[in-house]
């Protein structure tokens, strides 16, 4: 079903003769439009009335497949303006990135703002990740990470004191990973946890969610090619915008 012109929707079409429901298959192709970018951020779609009619299905439809793409967080339904495209979430496969690579990649536009930068002893839980006496001087990095200007993730870092000079303005302008391989570190293998939990009123109110509001987790040790564990990381992610890619294998 060709939209009419002006309309900013792409080519929709749906297989009544389909097992599948018509509420999904429209949600489907909608949800790869504003993947590709053919849905742009801010698009107003209208409210389901005229969608409907545009569209030649039922409102029932047309309201089922948009709650569904309102619940994943790329559509918002706003009063006197009707739906719109929000960004889309931010897929990272878990592999050994950085996310500022990751979402550069994927032309998310990320920019980092460094909230602490010091020097602190190592404490019990960090220095038993990184190998070394607790109390130990390491660097203690805060950041937040935001992509096309909206809070994504807050990154808590340690590193070894003398390892690399973490300067504020260049972590501010590129990610610690491609820091970490410019000081000549070969980045090899690391040990990684995901997991969940609420968020605190101070996270809350970095990451721009209501506190108690789902977060995704993850903690990283980072271990260089000669088995020297080179960063610590507990990282703190908007589950409505995030979350992370597992690939499957069966053992023969």
């Amino acid at each position: 079903m060709p939209p009419p012109p002006g309309s900013p929707l792409p080519p929709l079409s749906v297989d009544r003769t389909s097992p599948v429901p018509l509420y999904f298959q429209l949600a489907r192709q909608l949800e790869s439009a504003v993947e590709d970018g053919t849905l742009a951020p801010g698009t107003l779609l209208g409210n389901e009335i005229d969608l409907a009619t545009r569209l030649g299905l039922s409102r029932p439809t047309v309201r089922q497949a948009i709650r569904t793409l309102v619940d994943k967080g790329l559509l918002v339904r706003r009063r006197g303006v009707g739906t719109q495209v929000v960004r889309s979430g931010v897929r990272r496969p878990l592999e050994l990135s950085s996310l500022y690579d990751d979402l550069e990649s994927t032309g998310h536009r990320p920019a980092t703002r460094v909230l602490v930068n010091r020097l602190e002893p190592a404490p019990a839980p960090v220095a038993t990740a990184l190998g070394i006496p607790e109390g130990t001087a390491v660097h203690y990095l805060e950041r937040l990470r935001t992509a096309h200007g909206e809070p994504l993730a807050y990154l808590r870092n340690h590193l070894p004191a003398g390892l690399i000079d973490p300067a504020t303005a260049p972590l501010e302008s590129t990610g610690l990973y491609r820091t970490l391989r410019a000081a000549a570190l070969t980045l090899h293998s690391a040990r990684q946890t995901v997991g969940a939990r609420s968020a605190t009123a101070s996270e809350a109110a970095l990451l721009d969610e209501a506190t108690g509001a789902p977060l995704l987790t993850m903690e990283r040790t980072t271990f260089d090619d000669t088995g020297r564990a080179v960063e610590h990381g507990s990282h703190l992610y908007r589950a409505g915008r995030y979350s992370f890619e597992f690939r499957l294998m069966v053992r023969p």
